[in-house]
C-alpha cells in the first residue's frame, strides 16, 4: 500500500514562504509588475498540488499558454486589489458504500482537506495582503438521487461541514449549494430545473466520451465509483454484469448533472478561477487540485478514510485500512479515522 506524508507536511509550510512580499501599490507600472509577481507565486502554490490526468496524448505538461491563461485570471483580481476568488465543486456527501467510508458525516478526511484549502488562502495572504477565498460549491443535492444518497443525508453532511468551518475559524472558506443558487429547498424541482435549462443531451455526452480522452477518463473514474458503490449495496442480490450496466447509466446521469452544475457555477461566478477535485488534463480550463495525499488519484475524502500509520497520514478506502488491522479512532462521539502505528515502524 502506498502511504503519504503527514498532514502537517500537506498543509503549506512556512519554510517555503518567500522572503519578501509583493504588494499592489504605487504607479501603474508598479501595479502591473506586482500583479505578475503575485499571480506567479499563486500558481506556483497550486502547481505543487496539481491533480493531473495524463491518460490522453498530451505534448506538454507545463503548457505556457495554459499557465498564462490561468495567470491572467488571477491578475484581474490582483490589479484591483481584490481577494483572489476560487470556486471548487466538491464535498457532496459521503459515499453510501460502507466498505469505503466510516459513516454518513464528515470525519478526519474532510477536516484535513478543508484545513489544506484554508492553508492555501493563508499562504497567499502572506505575500498578497487582500488574500484569497474559496467557495465550495457543494454538489450533493445535484446528483444525490442518482448515487443513492438522500437529500436529508446531503443536508446533514453539509451542515456538519459548515459547523466544522465555523468552529475552526476557517474564514476564507464558504459553502454554496443548489438551494443558494436558486433559492429553494425543493431539491427535486431544482434538479428538474438543472436538467431542463443547463444539461446537455445524453447523446452529446456519449459522443464526447467517445471522442475526447479527458471526458472518457472522467467517465471511467465516475463509473468505477458507481460500480463500487452498487457492489457494496447490492452485491449479493445481482450479478456483477448487471451492476456494471446499471452503474454505467448512473455514471452518465451523474456527469450530465455535474456538468450542468458547472454551468451554473460558471454563470454565478464568472470571474473566479475554477478548481476541481478530479484529475484534469494539462490544457483543461479546470485546475485539478489534490486535497490529500493518496495512492489513488481519483480518491476523495467522501469516498475514503484517513489512515495514520504512526508516521504518515494517507487517504485509503475503509476496506484497505481494515485489511491491515487498523483501529478506528473516535472523535466527538463518531468515527474519525484509522490508526495502524505498526505499519510505520520499519517503513
Amino acid at each position: 500500500m502506498t502511504l503519504g506524508r503527514r498532514a502537517a507536511d500537506w498543509v503549506i509550510s512556512d519554510n517555503s514562504m518567500p522572503s519578501r512580499g509583493a504588494r499592489v501599490s504605487g504607479s501603474t507600472a508598479e501595479v502591473l509588475t506586482s500583479a505578475a509577481e503575485v499571480s506567479q507565486k499563486v500558481l506556483e502554490i497550486l502547481y505543487r498540488y496539481r491533480r493531473l490526468d495524463e491518460s490522453g496524448d498530451f505534448d506538454d505538461k507545463a503548457c505556457i499558454a495554459c499557465f498564462e491563461a490561468r495567470r491572467s485570471k488571477i491578475d484581474a483580481f490582483v490589479r484591483n486589489g481584490d481577494q483572489i476568488h476560487f470556486v471548487i465543486p466538491a464535498f457532496p456527501a459521503k459515499s453510501p458504500n460502507r466498505d469505503k467510508v466510516l459513516g454518513a458525516l464528515p470525519d478526519m478526511g474532510e477536516r484535513l482537506a478543508l484545513h489544506f484549502l484554508q492553508s492555501v488562502c493563508d499562504y497567499i495572504g502572506h505575500f498578497y495582503s487582500p488574500g484569497a477565498r474559496i467557495t465550495i460549491c457543494s454538489d450533493g443535492h445535484v446528483f444525490g438521487d442518482v448515487v443513492g444518497v438522500s437529500d436529508a443525508a446531503v443536508t446533514a453532511y453539509r451542515e456538519s461541514l459548515t459547523n466544522m468551518i465555523e468552529r475552526s475559524n476557517w474564514a476564507s472558506l464558504e459553502m454554496w449549494g443548489l438551494d443558494d443558487a436558486f433559492g429553494s429547498l425543493d431539491y427535486s424541482l431544482l434538479r428538474d430545473l438543472l436538467d431542463r435549462n443547463y444539461s446537455a443531451t445524453l447523446d452529446d455526452l456519449k459522443a464526447k466520451i467517445k471522442d475526447d480522452p479527458a471526458a472518457r477518463s472522467l467517465f471511467n473514474g465516475i463509473h468505477r465509483f458507481m460500480f463500487e458503490d452498487l457492489v457494496g449495496a447490492r452485491g449479493s442480490e445481482a450479478s456483477k454484469s448487471q451492476l456494471r450496466k446499471e452503474s454505467k447509466e448512473s455514471a452518465y446521469l451523474t456527469i450530465l448533472r455535474s456538468n450542468a452544475w458547472s454551468r451554473v457555477v460558471a454563470e454565478r461566478f464568472p470571474d473566479a478561477m475554477r478548481l476541481s477535485i478530479h484529475p484534469q488534463p494539462p490544457h483543461s480550463e479546470k485546475f485539478g487540485l489534490q486535497l490529500l495525499r493518496t495512492g489513488d488519484s481519483w480518491l476523495t475524502p467522501w469516498h475514503g478514510v484517513v489512515l495514520d500509520d504512526g508516521r504518515n497520514l494517507s487517504l485509503v478506502k475503509r476496506w484497505q485500512a481494515e485489511e491491515v488491522q487498523a483501529t478506528v479512532v473516535w472523535r466527538d462521539g463518531r468515527p474519525s479515522h484509522f490508526v495502524a502505528p505498526h505499519l510505520g515502524i520499519n517503513s
